[in-house]
């Protein structure tokens, strides 16, 4: 049934007014925040009020066959909008009524805002205003002002009846929203080649949006899990401790991509926000920039200028540079330990770059890159560290918002320059442009716990537990106790860790120093050569020896550190050539290499040397303490 042509151009319904030409939905004269699609939607359904609206004809009239879309998640979302603008419900509908496989109804009342409104008066010939009275007859005082009285007291019954339907079907309100996850967002496309891109996209949503200081945001590692689960909402919600979820759909064709989103509360699973937005691929920087500030405006998360200007800041970008770049950040950060994985991060990176010489990111992801293929040595230290160097300061001069590269520098400065005060610098300002990044706080905690700086460092520790439950974070927490020497933590952590990864090899290793810390050398060994099962680190089989000799066997740990002298000389760094020789005794060579390795800024001693037990019968030395002062760590 087709409406007649509005007179006003607006339509009533209760307390709302839809302005068709300005395209405004009004409540009490106030507007709300409804647009594009879902409000297309709705004025199709009250102008057809009564009517069934099948889903084809809302198809053809709002989505057109040439544009490409996945329609039903997108007139969902839009029901859902309008739903929750109105207060409606699905269940037990008062305005848009649900006809399965069919369509949707509108079945409130709805009139024309400029229809005469019935009324207890009717014009006469002239225009003039008719009393309903019987003609001739004068009205009383008294009849006056019981037909007041009675008007009142109708008045006054209908608040209360309206008070009471309003309590009744009153939405519950929103609880406080502190912290969301950002699950995997779903490849449309139907091609298994397209998989990259969304997990690209969820990777780079899940960054913009660690940028709001007052929402704490999941890490990556963590909600990757999640992909392709059956679970509910709310009980991904209670795993991961958030108030919020956001999901969501990523299609691209040609040179065009649509990303859908919708914000739900995570304990009822009720639908707070959802848009749909539809951009060239050349600005998907500043699409994602603009999908994380609607949501942090959503929770009404407090949002700093500098952080607005951050998530507006994103330029256009080259689409094939873009594919490169998220290619080279999923190698790296789901395959930084492998040094294959990092040379294929690194060339991607660095096609990133060649396809747009001005993509900070590119340059960020490059410099770090380069600084784990030193920690893997796959590369030597200087020529790693020169090319970090260079790309982390060309990232920090095209953007220096990038809390990631800051990151980065901050790792240069401790552990290639030695610069604690510059690296503490480093770390604490990529924190403050990105709070939820959880590799800053990784690092930082590190770092802190490195310098002894105890209370600082635990804090550090507490922020990562709530952002990352991975393996990077398991390892980090684990080498942040080692450094603070809490051993009974140390094998709570790394217990957790080797939970997640029973053959990380670093946490079998830290849960044997956290069983030597506390005394249980058998288990200590135990676990050292689950480690050198899976690993032929060298610094493992040191102390391994150092177990034994704890363990009243010395004869067995010298054969050991002997066997290691003279088979590690060629590929040990000198300071792990030290701890074999703190571990025969011969303090004298110890401190020699001690010496030229903090001369050559080692990325061994850098990760080690302040709390390394394997060194403390040097510790009471002052030659020890006079090497400590001078790299400044006492």
């Amino acid at each position: 049934m087709a409406t007649q042509p509005l007179a006003s151009g607006k339509l009533r319904f209760e307390d709302f007014e839809l302005d068709v030409r300005a395209g405004e939905l009004r409540k009490g004269g106030v507007r709300m925040r409804l647009r594009g699609q879902p409000l297309q939607v709705l004025q199709i359904l009250l102008e057809r009020a009564g009517d069934v609206v099948t889903r084809e004809e809302l198809q053809s009239q709002i989505w057109p066959a040439d544009t490409f879309v996945d329609f039903d998640h997108s007139l969902h979302n839009a029901i859902a909008r309008i739903r929750e603008v109105l207060g409606d419900s699905a269940e037990n509908p008062r305005y848009i009524e649900t006809l399965p496989r069919r369509g949707y109804r509108y079945i409130g009342p709805v009139e024309d805002a400029q229809a005469p409104p019935a009324a207890a008066e009717k014009t006469g010939n002239a225009g003039e205003v008719v009393s309903l009275a019987e003609p001739g007859k004068p009205q009383s005082r008294l009849s006056v002002v019981v037909r007041a009285a009675i008007l009142c007291a109708v008045v006054a019954l209908g608040l209360v009846a309206w008070a009471a339907w309003r309590s009744a079907h009153a939405k519950p309100a929103a609880a406080s929203i502190h912290s969301l996850a950002v699950l995997p967002l779903s490849n449309l496309s139907r091609d298994p080649s397209e998989e990259f891109f969304s997990d690209g996209m969820t990777d780079q949503l899940i960054t913009d949006l660690a940028k709001v200081g007052s929402l704490r945001v999941i890490s990556r590692t963590s909600v990757m899990q999640y992909k392709g689960t059956s679970k509910s909402l709310p009980e991904i919600a209670r795993e991961l401790n958030v108030d919020a979820i956001v999901e969501g759909s990523v299609i691209r064709s040609g040179q065009r991509v649509r990303v859908t989103a919708q914000l739900l509360e995570a304990r009822t699973d009720r639908h707070i926000w959802a848009e749909t937005y539809d951009r060239d691929l050349g600005d998907v920087l500043k699409l994602q920039g603009e999908v994380a500030g609607e949501i942090a405006q959503q929770v009404r998360a407090q949002i700093t200028p500098a952080q607005q200007e951050q998530m507006g800041r994103a330029g256009a970008v080259n689409p094939a540079a873009y594919d490169a770049y998220i290619q080279g950040r999923l190698y790296f950060t789901t395959e930084y330990s492998k040094p294959a994985s990092l040379m294929k991060a690194q060339h991607l990176f660095e096609d990133a770059i060649r396809e747009d010489p001005n993509f900070a990111l590119a340059y960020a992801g490059l410099a770090d890159t380069y600084v784990y293929l030193a920690y893997a040595g796959a590369m030597p230290k200087e020529q790693a560290y020169e090319a970090a160097k260079k790309f982390v300061a060309q990232a920090i001069e095209l953007d220096d918002s990038i809390g990631e590269a800051w990151d980065t520098q901050g790792a240069l400065s401790s552990n290639f320059d030695w610069d604690w005060d510059a690296a503490d610098r480093a770390f604490s300002r990529a924190i403050a442009l990105a709070p939820s990044y959880s590799c800053a706080h990784e690092d930082r905690a590190g770092f802190l716990a490195f310098l002894g700086r105890r209370s600082e460092a635990l804090a550090e520790i507490a922020k990562i537990d709530q952002l990352d439950s991975g393996p990077s974070s398991a390892g980090s927490e684990s080498y942040a106790y080692f450094q603070l020497r809490d051993y009974p933590s140390l094998i709570e952590s790394s217990k957790r860790g080797l939970i997640l990864d029973p053959k990380d090899s670093d946490q079998h290793y830290f849960l044997g120093a956290g069983y030597e810390g506390t005394g249980r050398l058998q288990e200590a060994i135990v676990e050292y050569r689950k480690a050198m099962e899976i690993s032929d680190n060298p610094r493992t089989a040191v102390t391994l020896a150092h177990a034994w000799a704890a363990a009243g066997e010395k004869s067995k740990a010298e054969k050991m550190l002997r066997g290691l002298e003279h088979n590690a000389k060629a590929m040990a760094s000198q300071y792990t050539m030290a701890t074999i020789y703190v571990g025969l005794g011969e303090n004298d060579r110890a401190l020699e290499l001690l010496k030229k390795a903090c001369q050559e800024k080692s990325l061994d001693a850098a990760a080690w040397i302040r709390s390394d037990f394997l060194l403390d019968p040097l510790r009471s030395d002052p030659r020890f303490q006079n090497l400590l002062r001078s790299v400044g760590l006492t």
